[in-house]
């Protein structure tokens, strides 16, 4: 039977999981998969790492199986286990149990599930644990399309805890200029800015690519999030206006979709 190399990387809210596993990638000198196990739909860690690393293949969990049995499969595998995936209930296929197992935590975190589940234990960032009963929240947003001076006022106002006490909150989204911009924080951590994404700029309608929103704290007013994340979306028209824009100023050789 063919060996894998696989390697499993779990830790806390916002230690730096999905950081640790780019480093990693960047570091090798052949193409690697990549698999968040627990993201559902909402896949804006996958968005992010397909995008900034361009040798990655980026899996949903329905196709891991398949993927196991192709040639292919000898290239490193990174799975990426969302913090609220329960280790001790965690079944794996038999090909994978044996694989390694990597824990990224805040420095100075002794004796927890995760220590007792890893193979190597990495200090990731100095995060904060403040949340007694966390809370999961997503929404994908694809084909939506955002204003983005109204899309920062929301970001501010998320993180600064106008709908709850927001511990982690990430979001891809298309902007009406036609970028693809990455939205992340941490509590706890220096505030930073949106990152755009290495990806075409979007100009001939609703963008069939992905977007969406996962924010992670407690007591949160999801129909509020909701419902000012719906008021940033442009209308057809306005979006229509802007991508004519977009395409009025691009250069011979530009790279649009």
């Amino acid at each position: 039977m063919q060996s894998l190399n696989i390697t499993l990387v779990s830790g806390t809210l916002g230690a730096g999981k999905t950081t640790w596993i780019r480093q990693q990638v960047n570091t090798l000198n052949q193409p690697a998969v990549y698999l968040n196990l627990g993201a559902g739909e909402t896949s804006v860690d996958a968005t992010y790492l397909a995008a900034e690393v361009p040798s990655l293949t980026v899996l949903s969990v329905s196709q891991l199986t398949e993927f196991l049995e192709q040639p292919i499969a000898e290239r490193p595998i990174y799975v990426e286990l969302g913090f609220h995936v329960d280790l001790t209930s965690l079944i794996l296929p038999e090909r994978i149990a044996g694989c390694q197992r990597v824990a990224v935590l805040p420095p100075g975190m002794r004796d927890t599930e995760w220590h007792e589940w890893a193979n190597l234990v990495v200090t990731g960032a100095e995060t904060p644990i403040t949340l007694q009963t966390p809370h999961l929240w997503r929404s994908t947003l694809t084909g939506q399309v955002f204003d983005l001076a109204s899309l920062n006022t929301f970001w501010y106002e998320l993180t600064q805890g106008a709908y709850g006490h927001v511990q982690r909150a990430k979001g891809v989204f298309d902007v009406a200029d036609g970028r693809s911009l990455y939205f992340d924080f941490v509590a706890g951590l220096a505030e930073t800015t949106y990152l755009e994404l290495n990806l075409p700029l979007w100009c001939n309608g609703r963008p069939d690519r992905f977007s969406g929103i996962e924010v992670v704290g407690e007591v949160l007013d999801q129909e509020a999030i909701a419902e000012t994340i719906k008021a940033c979306c442009l209308e057809d028209h306005v979006i229509a206006y802007y991508q004519q824009q977009i395409k009025d100023s691009l250069e011979p050789g530009d790279e649009v979709a």
